[in-house]
């Protein structure tokens, strides 16, 4: 072989090398439209009742899985388990896990998570994460 035809393909191997690193993707950015709520979230009225239909389900966060968000542990699992952050809420594990930011998003199966359930909570967490 001349030392051309060797040169021409050494070029072609590393621009193919190079192209096919180029093309990939390694971040998927999820960009949240929901309306931000403005009003008084209260974590027995509007967060438990969600946690209820949609998290402390069967073989869920009724006891197997942690965080237990029944209603008699909900509250204390989560402000003693470490899944609140009130200084930055975006960056809150409870929140993260819901968006799918974690893992899948939960509540696992479920389509655009039911009741606004981002939403709410991200508002109870950024007011505080009362038990009202």
């Amino acid at each position: 072989m001349s030392k051309k035809t060797i040169i021409v393909g050494i070029i072609l191997v590393t621009q193919m090398a190079l192209m096919m690193n180029s093309c990939t993707k390694d971040t998927t950015v999820i960009i949240d439209n929901t309306p931000a709520i403005t009003k008084t979230v209260s974590f027995s009225k509007d967060i438990q009742p969600l946690f209820n239909n949609s998290c402390a389900t069967s073989g869920c966060h009724s006891g197997k899985q942690v965080p237990n968000l029944s209603a008699a542990t909900s509250y204390v699992a989560l402000t003693t388990g470490g899944y609140l952050n009130t200084g930055t809420p975006n960056t809150s594990e409870l929140y993260l896990w819901l968006t799918g930011k974690r893992a899948v998003a939960m509540p696992s199966g479920a389509t655009n998570n039911p009741s606004n359930i981002n939403a709410l909570t991200l508002a109870w967490i950024k007011q505080g994460a009362k038990n009202n």
